[in-house]
């Protein structure tokens, strides 16, 4: 199974590598195969943002994620 993130776009550099935020870690990502701008929220796996997110989409899915991990500390 593959996981991707959902990350918010904070920075484009060099026009295909972008800076991201997953809320608690920020992280250089490549955007080849996505179309996107400042702000707006992509999925990420394994360095590459595969497909672009509503922001709605993006919160919700991170917070099943947090609500996971929360879970994993119990």
């Amino acid at each position: 199974m593959c996981i991707a993130i959902p990350a918010e776009v904070l920075e484009i550099k060099d026009g295909n590598i972008a800076v991201v935020d997953y809320g608690d870690l920020k992280q250089e990502v490549r955007i080849d195969l996505v179309d996107v701008e400042v702000g707006e929220y992509v999925l990420v796996h394994v360095g590459f943002a595969i497909q672009k997110l509503s922001r709605e989409e993006a919160l919700k899915t991170l917070k099943v994620f947090e609500e996971v991990y929360a879970a994993m500390e119990e």
